[in-house]
């Protein structure tokens, strides 16, 4: 291959490369080529043999895919498409400019553009955006032996050949699946149908969400599931391999907003100084002017801090007691609404369970709290002042309406977003311990002012 922007020697880099990762597996070898510049990556990449590049650029775990093939000639680039699975070649040109993108689609195949351009029609994180085209497929009157000879065929330009599709012969919808293993241990001149598995074949639609698409195939133990349209005709196929690669995508970039900041979208190195403070400093901000209103609660209750100096010891533990409550309700439903456990009718059962565990939950925490201001009270650690009791009182019924909010909650703010088409996960649990950390303070202050009034205060 002819790399524009490459010289000559990049055969000698490749030819380097591969002795140097001799032995290693095609993922080895995408973690080095990962840990190299997009420039060296493509001097490596240009003189590999044609099978070999495409092999490590079909894997999703390399990164800058799409800025490698950006560097290279339209006419190699083509040769590296059309060896690629379409669905990867519809990932790797929808990160590309509009200009480059249009430049590498008009080196591609009709049959191949078409293809394609089908793919990159759905939505992404749906069954049609992660789906491939390349699939076994064939006609209900086939035999054993004829479906053999055509998986021998086309087993290298398809993306699994552990399931077989039988389609109607007229219609071509999908009527029946079938194993590999079933088809190698069927009799060579048996009808297809002989060896296909019992009852309608399980199948996704298009538009499908790729969360319901991965608890299909873990419900019904599946390799690759097949996407048909209105009349049952097959689409394509979303292999478990495609779905784990985007749920651990989605899995990381919901970690990275459950931990109070935008998702990088990138690796961590890769990402340079000035985006990564984008990324985090306006998350920051938001929670620093959401935090400023604990100062402004505290202000408005500065004369009874003044009068019981003693319950400012305890705004510390009040208000880390109500955003862990918080935070662990919050993890629990977005956890549950994402594996399909929970629906959004589902809030007044989920209010129901968290009112009574808040309330027992709040209830241990002051009972802890009670003892520890007795025992320090009583061994003479230090002294409360003369009306202890009291105090002990009012941390025991304080926390327990500070848990009980808090759970409450950590637990309704999923669903309010989702209710907005807003993602759960960015009811993190630094927004939840902010918002609990205010009103726990009122809380704390109106619970002090109903039991210390008349006394401390």
């Amino acid at each position: 291959m002819n790399i524009n922007r490459f010289p000559l020697r990049a055969g000698h880099a490749a030819r380097a490369f591969i002795n140097n990762s001799r032995g290693a597996t095609i993922a080895e070898r995408v973690d080095a080529l990962n840990a190299l510049s997009i420039q060296d990556a493509g001097r490596v990449l240009s003189g590999m043999p044609l099978d070999y590049a495409v092999n490590i650029l079909d894997r999703p775990e390399l990164r800058n895919a799409a800025q490698i093939l950006a560097l290279i000639s339209a006419e190699d680039a083509a040769r590296l498409l059309h060896g690629m699975s379409n669905d990867r070649v519809a990932d790797v040109l929808l990160e590309l400019d509009g200009e480059t993108r249009a430049r590498l689609f008009s080196s591609l195949d009709e049959p191949v553009r078409v293809a394609i351009q089908h793919l990159m029609g759905y939505p992404p994180r749906t069954a049609g955006g992660i789906m491939t085209t390349e699939f076994v497929s064939v006609p209900d009157s086939w035999t054993v032996a004829q479906t053999l000879d055509h998986v021998r065929q086309v087993e290298r330009s398809r993306e699994t050949v552990y399931a077989i599709y039988v389609l109607d012969e007229v219609s071509h919808a999908l009527m029946h699946v079938v194993t590999l293993r079933r088809l190698i241990t069927g009799e060579p001149d048996a009808s297809i149908l002989t060896v296909a598995q019992k009852g309608a074949p399980v199948s996704a639609d298009p538009l499908m969400k790729q969360e319901d698409v991965a608890r299909l195939i873990r419900k019904h133990d599946l390799l690759a599931l097949p996407v048909t349209d209105e009349h049952g005709q097959v689409l394509g196929i979303v292999t478990v391999d495609d779905v784990i690669d985007t749920m651990i995508s989605d899995t990381t970039e919901a970690a990275q907003r459950f931990g109070g900041m935008e998702a990088l979208g990138q690796p961590y190195m890769k990402i340079g100084f000035a985006g990564m403070i984008r990324k985090r400093a306006g998350w920051l901000a938001a929670l620093f002017l959401g935090e400023m209103l604990t100062a402004s609660a505290m202000q408005h209750f500065e004369g009874e801090l003044e009068k019981a100096v003693v319950l400012t010891l305890f705004i510390p533990l009040i208000m880390s007691s109500g955003g862990n409550s918080g935070s662990q309700a919050t993890s629990l439903i977005i956890r549950a609404l994402a594996l399909g456990e929970l629906k959004l009718s589902d809030w007044w059962k989920v209010l129901f369970r968290e009112l009574p565990t808040g309330i027992v939950l709040g209830a241990i925490l002051g009972l802890v709290g009670f003892i520890r201001i007795v025992f320090w009270q009583s061994a003479g650690l230090y002294n409360y002042g003369p009306h202890w009791p009291m105090v002990a009182v009012t941390v025991f019924a304080a926390l327990i309406g500070i848990v009980t909010f808090g759970s409450i909650c950590g637990s309704m703010l999923p669903f309010v977003l989702q209710k907005l088409r807003l993602d759960p996960a960015s009811a993190s649990a630094p927004f939840v311990a902010t918002l609990v950390d205010v009103t726990g303070l009122v809380i704390y202050f109106s619970v002090a002012l109903l039991i210390l009034s008349g006394t401390l205060l």
